[in-house]
């Protein structure tokens, strides 16, 4: 770990290359940064930003809407365990209890940095759990507009970055970031991201598919501070090339419930129904 006395863009940070050459600038004043390196610094200060949770959970409602605007509800759970070393991703599960047919219907998630995410879906009305493929991460999950890929933690050092400028929404100015997935086998060509540049937090990501024809785009809304943690309350999630949508509209928050890795192994899924 770096010295506490460096700018807080640098705290709780391995040096990588980019990280090196953020140093530098950092060192030498009157170097100019890259665009890069600007969009990694960014991306670092949105992330950096609300660590040290440790754990939460959290229910929500998902609302599917198809093309004519037909909608059906489901409820579900999402406990995360926070991982600190940053060259490590974050572990979820997410657990639906409604409506009666999906009840008990689990996703496991082991985030990966390089290598494909870890995951497993248990389907109750089989007993059975099975393992994710890495082919099939870029699939729906569950009927929704969001992906296996989207359930899982959005890592720093999953992405390369480049700033692209920046933009007033609404009032509020948002710096335009570009990530592209440094990983093999993404269902996405490269993300554009829009980050508030009062709270730092994303705003907004358009998704492009592997031909990068815009497939999605993500809007957050309804941000909550809880004691320096920012977390938003609403994920809207439209499919441009079908029609189709799907919302996340999330409780209150609840950190620091005492969850341990004990509670992300593979085993648990069994006995969660």
């Amino acid at each position: 770990m770096l010295q506490h006395s460096l700018p807080p863009l640098l705290k709780r940070f391995t040096p990588t290359i980019t990280a090196l050459a953020i140093l530098s600038a950092v060192a030498a004043p009157g170097l100019a940064q890259t665009a890069e390196e600007k969009g990694f610094e960014i991306a670092a200060r949105s992330d950096r930003s609300d660590r040290g949770f440790s754990d939460s959970v959290v229910e929500l409602k998902m609302v599917l809407r198809n093309a004519a605007g037909q909608e059906t509800e489901r409820t579900l759970k999402i406990s995360t365990f926070e991982i600190p070393d940053e060259n490590l991703g974050d572990k979820s599960l997410v657990v639906f209890d409604s409506p009666k047919d999906i009840d008990g219907t689990a996703l496991l998630s082991h985030a990966k940095i390089l290598d494909p995410d870890d995951q497993w879906l248990y389907l109750p009305a089989l007993k059975r759990v099975k393992r994710i493929s890495s082919a099939n991460k870029s699939g729906p999950f569950v009927g929704s507009e969001f992906a296996f890929e989207d359930f899982t933690a959005i890592e720093l050092n999953k992405y390369d970055y480049k700033w692209l400028g920046e933009e007033d929404v609404d009032g509020v100015m948002m710096d335009i970031v570009e990530r592209v997935p440094r990983y093999e086998k993404s269902g996405y060509a490269r993300q554009v991201a829009w980050v508030d540049q009062d709270i730092f937090q994303i705003r907004k990501v358009d998704f492009y598919d592997r031909r990068n024809d815009l497939l999605k785009t993500l809007r957050l809304e309804e941000y909550r501070d809880y004691d320096g943690i920012w977390r938003s309350h609403k994920f809207l999630m439209i499919n441009h090339k079908t029609g189709k949508s799907t919302d996340l509209i999330y409780d209150d928050y609840r950190f620091k419930t005492g969850l341990d890795d004990k509670d992300f192994v593979k085993g648990v899924l069994k006995r969660i129904s």
